[in-house]
């Protein structure tokens, strides 16, 4: 069975864009357009203490008519934080992300240090591809290539 291992090589860039719960939404805004993504892990004393996302920014900065140059991360962050670890299974983060109906998933170690941030995109790209190999096969078994 596929692993959250497999979809993170497969994604190649590691790369987890952090941000400290006291900046504001403004540096916070910032740093996802300049990074092109949709979410940010909120770190304090290298541990994970909330997540903020495009999703934050509208219902609980926009929606509400608040200034983001002035409002901190702490005050409108995603503080319950679901998490998976590199040997989830696919169908198991999945199943997380659609009963949570969330679009970002931390993936931390066994010490709880973050290794790796997976989106539902991820996921649609990891089964796209399983799909298409398997296509592939069917199609070659079918015209006895196999």
């Amino acid at each position: 069975m596929e692993t959250i291992q497999h979809v993170l090589r497969e994604k190649g860039d590691r790369t987890v864009h952090t941000i400290d719960p006291q900046a504001t939404i403004l540096e916070a805004t910032r740093l996802m357009n300049e990074h092109s993504i949709g979410a940010l892990v909120v770190i304090e004393g290298g541990r994970i203490v909330g997540i903020f996302t495009e999703r934050d920014v509208l219902r609980r900065v926009v929606a509400c008519d608040r200034n983001p140059s002035h409002v901190r991360i702490d005050d409108v962050m995603t503080t319950d934080v679901a998490c998976c670890t590199p040997a989830t299974t696919v169908d198991e983060a999945r199943s997380v992300m659609k009963n949570h109906r969330i679009r970002h998933l931390p993936v931390i170690d066994a010490v709880g240090d973050v290794r790796g941030l997976i989106s539902i995109g991820d996921l649609n790209a990891h089964l796209a591809d399983a799909q298409e190999t398997t296509i592939h096969y069917l199609h070659e078994y079918l015209h006895g290539r196999v």
